[in-house]
């Protein structure tokens, strides 16, 4: 992986590289895409940004990108506002969209070089080479756009994306419609760009991406952010580990045992499971209680096991509770999704 100078991976690394300040987005037809959204990307990590379709992810970053103008709300990148110095500003952001534009009948190496130029970098044949190697498309460099497969395109974005050196990249699905393999391809790239000190944000469907990479995670839902939070913390605060009993015989009601909280017990599977809720970052689980307390009802038990939830779990649950507590008017249903 290519390496930017000491200096751009490291000065000012403490400071936030993206401040979004009550931004909101209605269109001409009335539908409300963003409504006011704040929010920091910390210089140096790499941010999830979760949602269903139509939540508003493109729209958001379609405005930090100059794509899109906000209806109100102010974004500035690395102290440069998008609007008063849009050309600063946009130096440093580098985009990878969801579908391929460009031209099919170009090479590899022309559309890279002329990403870069479109910023009015000066040529520099060493970075172009150092990026296409990284992404594994040097010995592609002289084929036509048109006759790579779909995996090898989804890079050139990546490349293109590059190639005038970024400290802020977005990544919009970066993984939608590829394999497995070249998913967790991906996914290693994107640390890599991590590791030269490239703030990365990416959108996505797959929430294992997010579990797997991501420093923190924000989710939006209706056009609005309902949570932004270290991965981390996220998973300690909302997730859960539950052990669960399948039983000899199966019970009508939920037993009162002696030192095991009745909240923390629920029947499932028509009464022949017994689930047990606890906090797996307790030293006393109460296992070992619960255990005793069932032998000492004669509750037989056949065979037992524990599950975590997941980020998948969080997400639903959050987006279901916002779903039903918003009364916010209808997102953006259009292109920008």
């Amino acid at each position: 992986m290519f390496r930017y100078p000491a200096a751009a991976r490291y000065a000012e690394r403490m400071h936030d590289i993206l401040t979004i300040d009550g931004v909101s987005k209605t269109y001409a037809s009335g539908l409300t895409a963003l409504s006011h959204i704040d929010l920091n990307i910390r210089r140096g990590e790499i941010f999830a940004l979760l949602g269903p379709n139509g939540a508003g992810k493109t729209t958001l970053i379609s405005i930090v990108c100059g794509i899109v103008n906000a209806s109100s709300g102010s974004v500035r990148v690395d102290g440069h506002d998008i609007r008063r110095d849009w050309r600063a500003a946009r130096e440093l952001i580098g985009l990878v969209p969801q579908e391929l534009t460009t031209d099919a009948f170009e090479t590899v190496l022309g559309a890279v070089t002329f990403s870069r130029g479109l910023f009015g970098k000066p040529a520099d044949p060493c970075h172009i080479e150092r990026v296409l190697r990284s992404l594994s498309l040097w010995d592609k460099r002289n084929s036509r756009i048109v006759t790579l497969s779909g995996g090898m395109k989804r890079r050139l974005l990546v490349a293109k994306a590059l190639s005038h050196e970024p400290q802020l990249l977005f990544l919009d699905e970066p993984t939608a419609g590829v394999d497995v393999t070249l998913r967790r391809e991906m996914w290693a790239l994107v640390r890599d760009l991590r590791d030269t000190g490239v703030t990365v944000i990416l959108t996505t469907h797959y929430i294992e991406e997010a579990e797997e990479m991501a420093d923190r995670v924000g989710i939006i839902s209706k056009g609005r952010l309902i949570l932004v939070e270290d991965k981390a913390v996220l998973m300690h605060q909302l997730g859960r580990k539950q052990l669960t009993l399948e039983l000899q015989q199966a019970l009508t009601t939920v037993p009162a045992l002696p030192g095991v909280a009745p909240d923390a017990l629920t029947l499932a599977k028509d009464g022949e499971q017994l689930v047990y809720t606890y906090d797996r970052e307790r030293e006393h689980t109460g296992m070992a209680e619960l255990l005793l307390a069932l032998s000492e009802a004669g509750i037989a038990i056949k065979d037992l096991h524990t599950t975590q939830s997941s980020l998948e779990d969080i997400f639903v649950g959050l987006v279901a509770g916002s779903a039903a507590e918003s009364t916010a008017a209808p997102t953006d249903a259009g292109a920008l999704t």
